[in-house]
C-alpha cells in the first residue's frame, strides 16, 4: 500500500445539473477536498438524454484555470486514430501540462463504437483497437520526449518528419482504461497505471488477477503500478437513483453496447435491465461511514485512487458528505 488513498470525483453526470455551465460542481471538487478530478471524452453520451457531451478539453482548462491544487484528466481519451490522432493528443496534453504543472493526467483506452464509429468509418475488433491505443500511446510518449524531428511508422500510424510541437516539462502520468478480463491483463502488460471500474468484489476476484497476471507476465511487479477504479456511488432514494442511472448510464453496464453507434438503442437497451441489476453496481449511502467502509475495502485490495462515479439525486448534500465527513477520514488515515 503506497501512501494514503486518494479520492477522485468523476462529475460527467453532474453536468446535468448545471445548465448554464458555471462549472461550480466541477470547481467545488476541490474545495470539498477531492484531489482529482475526471471527465469523460465523448462525442455523443452513452445515453441520448444525457445532453451534455462537452468537449471535454476546453472545461478541463476551465476548472484547472478555476482552482488551484486538484489534478484534472479525461476518463478516457481515445488515440486510435478515429476522433483523434495520437499526435493531436499528444500536443493537448503537453498544452494542459504546461499550462498547469504537475495538475494533468491522461487517461487513455480503447474506445467505443459510438464515439469512433463514425469517423474512423469502421469499427476494428478488439484486438485491432487494443493494438490501435498501444502504438498510439507509443508516438503520444516520442512526441514528449524526442527532441529532434523523427519518422513514425508503425501498423496503424504513419508520420514523416514529426516532432512534438511542445513538450511537457515533466513525464505526465498515463492511465490505461481497462474493465474487462483481456483489457486488464493487456494493462498488466503496457499500462503506465490502471483505470478501472468496478465493484470491490469484481476487482477482487476479476481485475486485479488478471492485470496482475499481465504485469508479471512481462516481469513487472503489480504492486508498483498505480491503480485507481472509478465507484459509483449515490445517496438519495433508490428509485431515484435507479430513475438518473436509467436516463444516463445504465447502457454502459451492457457489454455489447460497447459495438453499438446509437445511444437511443444504448439507452433503450437498459429497459431490460431490473432495478436490481442497476443497483448491483451503484453503492448507496446515506452517511459517510457508508462510503468510508466501501472505500476502505479498495484500499485494503491496493487501490491507490477510488474515483467516486456520483450519481446522487442531490448532488450538494452528496458533496457535504463527502467533504465533511468521508475526505478528512482518510486525510487522516
Amino acid at each position: 500500500m503506497k501512501g494514503r488513498l486518494k479520492l477522485g470525483l468523476d462529475a460527467s453526470f453532474m453536468m446535468s445539473f448545471d445548465q448554464g455551465y458555471s462549472l461550480r460542481y466541477l470547481v467545488g471538487a476541490e474545495r470539498a477536498g477531492f484531489d482529482h478530478l475526471w471527465l469523460g471524452d465523448h462525442f455523443l453520451p452513452w445515453h441520448d438524454s444525457f445532453e451534455h457531451s462537452f468537449f471535454v478539453w476546453e472545461v478541463l482548462a476551465a476548472v484547472a484555470a478555476r482552482t488551484k491544487r486538484m489534478v484534472v484528466g479525461p476518463d478516457v481519451t481515445v488515440p486510435i486514430g478515429g476522433r483523434y490522432h495520437p499526435a493531436i493528443i499528444a500536443q493537448a496534453a503537453a498544452t494542459m501540462a504546461r499550462m498547469f504543472p504537475g495538475r494533468f493526467v491522461l487517461g487513455v483506452g480503447s474506445g467505443e463504437s459510438m464515439n469512433e464509429k463514425r469517423f474512423l468509418g469502421f469499427w476494428p475488433p478488439w484486438e485491432e483497437r487494443m493494438d490501435r491505443l498501444t502504438e498510439g500511446v507509443e508516438l503520444i510518449k516520442r512526441l514528449w520526449t524526442e527532441e529532434d524531428y523523427f519518422d513514425f511508422r508503425g501498423r496503424y500510424f504513419e508520420v514523416e518528419m514529426v516532432r512534438g510541437p511542445l513538450r511537457p516539462e515533466k513525464p505526465i502520468p498515463v492511465y490505461f482504461s481497462a474493465i474487462g478480463e483481456k483489457s486488464c491483463y493487456a494493462a498488466g502488460r503496457h499500462a503506465d497505471r490502471l483505470l478501472t471500474v468496478g465493484t470491490v468484489e469484481r476487482c477482487r476476484d476479476v481485475i486485479l488477477p488478471r492485470f496482475e497476471a499481465g504485469a508479471r507476465s512481462v516481469g513487472r511487479d503489480p504492486r508498483m503500478i498505480e491503480k485507481a477504479v472509478a465507484v459509483s456511488f449515490a445517496a438519495g432514494p433508490a428509485k431515484d437513483v435507479v430513475a438518473r442511472a436509467r436516463r444516463f448510464i445504465a447502457g454502459a453496464s451492457i457489454g455489447a453496447n460497447f459495438n453499438q453507434m446509437d445511444p437511443r438503442v444504448i439507452e433503450e437497451s437498459a429497459a431490460a435491465l431490473s432495478d436490481e441489476q442497476i443497483l448491483d453496481s451503484i453503492y448507496l449511502f446515506e452517511k459517510g461511514d457508508d462510503v468510508i467502509e466501501v472505500m476502505s475495502r479498495f484500499r485494503r485490495l491496493g487501490i491507490d485512487q477510488v474515483v467516486v462515479s456520483e450519481l446522487s439525486s442531490d448532488p450538494e448534500g452528496a458533496m457535504r458528505i463527502y467533504s465533511k465527513q468521508v475526505i478528512p477520514y482518510f486525510r487522516g488515515a
